[in-house]
Order: C-alpha cells, then structure tokens, then sequence
C-alpha cells in the first residue's frame, strides 16, 4: 500500500511539472492537476496540505532532479557534451509536445506571486544548473569568475531559446543558440 501511496504522490508532482511547463503556475488548479494525474481530488490535499504553493515548489524540484540529471549525464564527457544532452532534452520535449511544453522551473521562476516555498526551488535549480557547468568548466582550466559567468550564459540563453521556440513554433532559435555556445564551450 505504501508503494501505491508513493506512486500517487510521485504522478501528481510528475503531472504538477508537466501542467506547469504547459500552462504555467496562473492557470494550474489541484482539479485540473488531479484530473490530468489520474489521482483522486482528495489525495491531492492528503499529499500536499499546503496546496498549491507546495506543490509547485514540489513539482519544480521534480523538474531540477530531472533535468539536473539530464545535464550530468553529458558533462560526464565534458562542458560540450554536457550542452548537447541539455538542447537534446529540449529538441525532445519541444517536438514531442508539439511546442506546447517549456520548462517548470522557469513557469514558476516569471510568475509574479509564486510563493516562497516555489521561488526559492526555482532559484535553487537554476543555480544547480549553472554550479553543474561552472564546475566542469573549472576542471577544465576555466578562471573560477569567467566559469559562473559563462554557466549563467549558457543555461539563460538555452532557457530563453526553448520560450522563443515556443512562440516561433520552431527549433531553430534553439540550434543557433546551441550552435554558438557550443562555440563558446570549445574556446
């Protein structure tokens, strides 16, 4: 039962990051989430007492842990490949939902009242994301300053080429970023 238990709570914090990165924090209701989870209304507020705030910060260290992996996985082989893993991830989930899903942690990152709990993950996985980089970057002789700096550079500019994609229905804002920071990496 405890397994069963595990796997509602694990669908509904799944199914919290896929209506976030779809419709954003503003538009996601625990009714809607609970529909598009599969999981009784009740079971929402049983896992989640704090509501929506706390399933939105819940959700989006989901999506850290998820794509936080997807970035080691790459930079096992380096700062490049580390790249190339992440715009894949992003060529994946654009074509696959037909541009209709971004990112959750940058949903809850623009929404202007997120709550604390949701902002500080949000906060906490972009920084994740760039200390990952950074530090595969020093260890390949990059200066401590100029590593933060170009981490940053290349997790904002993938960031906001996955919302341009969005928009443009089109991958291609996201291959001429990859493509140029892939130029940065290599220098």
């Amino acid at each position: 039962m405890r397994r069963d238990a595990s796997s509602s709570r694990d669908r509904l914090v799944a199914g919290a990051a896929d209506l976030l990165a779809r419709h954003g924090l503003g538009t996601m209701t625990v009714r809607e989430l609970a529909r598009h989870a599969n999981a009784p209304l009740g079971s929402t507020y049983h896992y989640f007492p704090g509501g929506k705030p706390e399933l939105a910060a819940e959700a989006v260290r989901w999506a850290d842990r998820e794509t936080g992996a997807v970035l080691r996985q790459g930079l096992g082989d380096g700062p490049v490949e580390g790249l190339r893993e992440f715009v894949q991830m992003w060529r994946r989930t654009l074509v696959d939902s037909d541009f209709g899903r971004g990112c959750a942690v940058m949903a809850v990152a623009v929404h202007e009242n997120p709550g604390d709990a949701a902002r500080d993950a949000a906060v906490f996985a972009f920084s994740n994301w760039t200390t990952e980089l950074s530090a595969v970057l020093r260890r390949r002789g990059v200066s401590h300053d100029a590593a933060a700096d170009l981490a940053t550079l290349v997790i904002a500019a993938v960031e906001g080429a996955v919302a341009m994609c969005r928009a443009e229905r089109s991958l291609q804002p996201l291959e001429v970023v990859a493509a140029r920071l892939e130029g940065l990496l290599r220098s």
